[in-house]
């Protein structure tokens, strides 16, 4: 016979790692991917327009600097945001808790019964989970949330931030080696190529289809490359 509280038990470890793992995949992809793009459509706009090594240099560092700041504080005020409101949800379904406890056992039986439990056994479930821990028993069941996995913005802020310099150093190091003539080639090849990686590896980890996943990338990251190179041949012939 299955026990009345089985339809609610939770797979915290299961849920949690899986909630952890995705914001951190979704931070440090997006800062990788963009590190790589974006450093690597800007050196080579300027190696298009001129072979001198040092406004390379400057300009992709210049990038690297402004991207990894720019990832960073936006990751941070994004989460920040995110984070305001649970713990504005949170502070609000406490003080319903301690004002008007009776409704909102009520409500939590309801919620119960609108997931398909009987009506006496959606009582039962609500009291019981009300004499443990009332506020965790709503966070769960009405807001989704959990008051212990409440985003942290520092972790999500220096997982982009790095992430972007990690992805920045390929294009960095494959538009400086290479002799002036084999620069942008060797360039587009590297970029295609780490972004087929993190294409398949996001995927992999996320469970989604990889093949549309690197195409989504690769396309994406040739065309920018694509239009900065052509961008800077113009105006290296102009001046």
């Amino acid at each position: 016979m299955t026990h009345p509280r089985e339809p609610t038990h939770r797979t915290d470890p299961h849920e949690a790692a899986v909630h952890v793992k995705l914001n951190w995949l979704r931070a440090g992809v997006l800062g990788a991917n963009d590190g790589i793009v974006s450093v690597a459509a800007l050196v080579v706009g300027v190696a298009a327009a001129t072979t001198d090594v040092g406004a390379i240099l400057v300009a992709g560092v210049a990038a690297v600097v402004a991207g990894a700041i720019s990832m960073g504080l936006g990751e941070y005020v994004s989460v920040s945001s995110a984070r305001d409101t649970e713990r504005t949800l949170i502070a609000k379904e406490q003080w319903e808790l301690e004002t008007m406890p009776q409704q909102e056992l009520a409500e939590l039986a309801a919620l119960y019964r609108g997931k398909g439990l009987s009506a006496g056994t959606a009582e039962t479930v609500a009291r019981e989970l009300t004499e443990h821990d009332a506020l965790a028993a709503h966070l769960e069941v009405e807001l989704h949330i959990a008051q212990d996995e409440v985003v942290n913005p520092w972790h999500a802020a220096g997982a982009s931030a790095l992430s972007f310099l990690v992805g920045a150093v390929l294009p960095m190091l494959a538009i400086l080696l290479p002799p002036p003539e084999w620069r942008i080639a060797t360039t587009f090849i590297a970029v295609i190529l780490a972004l087929a990686i993190t294409g398949w590896l996001s995927a992999w980890i996320g469970g989604s289809p990889r093949l549309r996943a690197i195409l989504r990338v690769t396309v994406g990251g040739g065309l920018a490359l694509a239009v900065t190179w052509a961008i800077g041949a113009l105006l290296g012939v102009a001046v």
